[in-house]
């Protein structure tokens, strides 16, 4: 939203600028750039300017602070329809960080200007140097883009009485069914323009068909018909289609039928379907493992946090030498010793502001509302009473036990190796049943609507293709239009990448298949057929689609539970976005509870609720983890896998630590 930001000093030199459009990085070039103008009124002219009302040119709006010990101007520019409400709280937090990183430089600059004059001294050269070099070598622009970044997620735009008053103009004009102003339109209506739309809103409303009429060439409503669309002469007229009770023809079915299967002799595109850099790793044994999520992937991983940038300069004060400072040495060991014995006692009165803090740091990571709370007061409960030793802050103790807390939340009370559990499986089976073929293992896919259960499962099944597994895919659902041909698709193209990744077919067998019958059936009913199929031939896996379904309505979640409770299915993994924050709590809790009261309506077997849980869209959100704490927070049971991307490859695993790291950080 911004278009130029600079940091300058008072003669005119400017230290530091960045533009963020190529119009404006053209215009700041010009004598007619904002800048100029706001440094010719308000510095050179010296005519009284407020900070706080800001300074306006060409449809610009521009706001500036001052550093007075260093003579230092920061100036941000931005367009004057966008009144930014964070802008006041950059132009500090910039001229803080910006201070207390390069203070040292800033003041031998500051000292060679002083001394010289108008023209750019030798010294005064070689400082300036030096601190463009520092910038560089700090990377002051990731430091500023992710300041901007933090205020630009927390604000939004503030409803200025000047925009109220100018949609209460657009509002009224909407009333008397006069033309709308536009909103880039700042010419203000006429009275001989009011009288005329006044005297053909009454022509009108008599039914006239005279001048200012409907039908007449003079002055209407509209100041301007809008332009009718032509079609060209060589250009054939749309068909419009019929609608009524006729019956449909057998050429209109066909043409509307999109669900033939494809050719399977069609070349399919593998360079698109698997990512290298998204591909995992083999580990001695030969296991395919998918890549591990973590959070610091990004340019901002290893700079400094702002409280550390500030820290520097409150060091730097610190350190005067001076006479008194071998008077107080004595009290400052003593100080510190009287910190080493502990005897600071943490009392609610102490922890309550820095749990409220931290209540509100994990709402900005997305952690539901709820939760955050309970989190808090728990670490609360646990520091109450608890004696404060070392050098550590009250903060930095609440901290360690929040992490404390959060580690044992996220950590898995099951196992998550599935590679193992199907492993198990087949062995048990072939113990029990040694003629018969064994027992499949089976993952059920369910979730609300859109989240990406076809997608993600896709994913599951290409990591488990890569560890040799044979797999069967089972379209159950039926009622979305194009999810069997979703499906569809995914087999063919998992199929088609064949030895390419280490998937070739064993004695003719395929190692992936889909298990439809069309749509409109009973998804029960289907899943069990495909799990007696998959037994049959040979399968080790059978991955069952589900239909998305919103978690309040009770007869397709009774549909659901009746699939669980006929086919028992070894897992229930529950899909939901990374991207909900307190939806996440009310969704996976609903799905849980009624899987939980439906599957065991009939009393024969125990409940069963969701076993595990898949994040999609991890891509979308940076650190903002919070959905996966309160998923887990909220059943107990673990985040299997999250999805991050398009390609099949796209699928990570989240360790503990790094989870902990990111909602922390």
């Amino acid at each position: 939203m911004l278009d130029h930001v600079s940091i300058s000093h008072q003669n005119g030199l400017i230290l530091w600028s960045r533009s963020f459009t190529p119009t404006f990085a053209s215009l700041v070039q010009t004598s007619a750039s904002p800048v100029n103008a706001l440094i010719k009124e308000a510095f050179i002219e010296g005519k009284a300017r407020n900070e706080e009302e800001g300074f306006e040119k060409d449809g610009y709006s521009v706001r500036w602070t001052m550093e007075n010990g260093l003579g230092l101007v920061f100036v941000v520019v931005f367009p004057a329809l966008l009144p930014l409400t964070y802008i006041p709280e950059l132009l500090q937090r910039t001229k803080q960080l910006f201070v207390s990183l390069f203070q040292p430089y800033l003041q031998s600059l500051i000292d060679s200007l002083a001394a010289g004059t108008l023209v750019l001294s030798s010294a005064s050269a070689t400082a300036l140097g030096a601190l463009k070099e520092s910038i560089v070598e700090n990377r002051w622009e990731a430091i500023f883009d992710r300041c901007l970044k933090s205020l630009e997620g927390t604000r939004k735009p503030a409803r200025t009485p000047v925009n109220l008053h100018r949609q209460a103009q657009l509002n009224a004009a909407s009333d008397a069914s006069t033309p709308a102003l536009s909103d880039t339109e700042n010419t203000p209506v006429t009275a001989e323009e009011i009288a005329k739309n006044v005297q053909a809103l009454k022509t009108k409303m008599k039914g006239g068909r005279g001048k200012g009429g409907r039908g007449g060439r003079g002055e209407g409503l509209s100041p301007s018909p809008s332009p009718s669309r032509k079609t060209p002469n060589n250009a054939s007229a749309k068909l419009m289609r019929k609608w009524g009770d006729s019956q449909v023809s057998a050429d209109e079915m066909a043409a509307l039928d999109f669900s033939a299967p494809a050719d399977a002799n069609a070349a399919v595109d593998t360079e698109g379907l698997v990512s290298n850099e998204a591909l995992g790793v083999r580990n001695a044994s030969g296991t395919y493992e998918v890549a591990d999520w973590d959070y610091k992937r990004s340019v901002e991983d290893d700079l400094p946090s702002e409280e550390e940038i500030l820290a520097k300069r409150v060091d730097a004060l610190a350190i005067k030498p001076s006479a008194e400072e071998d008077l107080r040495q004595s009290s400052a060991w003593s100080n510190v010793f009287s910190r080493l014995t502990g005897k600071k006692t943490l009392t609610q009165e102490d922890l309550k502001p820095v749990l409220v803090e931290m209540e509100r740091h994990l709402m900005s990571k997305n952690v539901a509302k709820d939760i955050s709370e309970k989190l808090c007061e728990s670490v609360g409960a646990a520091l109450v009473g608890k004696k404060l030793g070392g050098l550590n802050s009250v903060k930095s103790e609440v901290q360690n036990a929040l992490s404390l807390s959060l580690t044992r939340v996220l950590t898995p009370k099951t196992s998550t190796d599935i590679l193992l559990e199907i492993q198990r499986k087949r062995s048990a089976s072939s113990l029990a049943s040694p003629d018969a073929p064994p027992d499949p293992y089976a993952l059920t896919f369910v979730g609300v609507n859109g989240v990406g259960k076809s997608t993600n499962l896709s994913k599951v099944c290409f990591w488990l293709l890569q560890n040799g597994l044979r797999v069967l895919i089972a379209a159950c659902d039926t009622f979305r239009s194009g999810a069997v041909e979703q499906l569809r698709v995914h087999v063919r193209n998992l199929g088609a990448l064949g030895s390419e990744m280490g998937m070739e077919e064993e004695s003719g067998n395929k190692k992936i298949e889909l298990f439809e019958r069309g749509y409109g059936k009973d998804a029960a009913g289907i899943a069990k057929d495909a799990i007696a199929y998959a037994k049959e031939n040979k399968f080790d896996v059978v991955l069952i689609d589900t239909a998305g379904r919103m978690q309040d309505n009770e007869p397709l979640m009774r549909a659901l539970a009746k699939l669980v409770s006929v086919n028992n299915p070894d897992k229930i993994i529950f899909v939901g976005e990374a991207l909900v924050g307190n939806e996440a709590v009310d969704q996976l809790s609903k799905f849980d509870r009624s899987l939980k009261d439906f599957s065991s309506a009939g009393g024969l077997q125990k409940k069963r609720g969701i076993d595990g849980i898949i994040l999609t869209k991890f891509d979308t959100i940076d650190d903002k983890v919070g959905a996966a704490l309160s998923m887990t927070y909220v059943t107990g049971q673990p985040i299997l896998f999250v999805g991050c991307g398009q390609t099949y490859t796209d699928l990570r695993q989240l360790k503990v630590n790094h989870i902990v790291q990111a909602l922390l950080s």
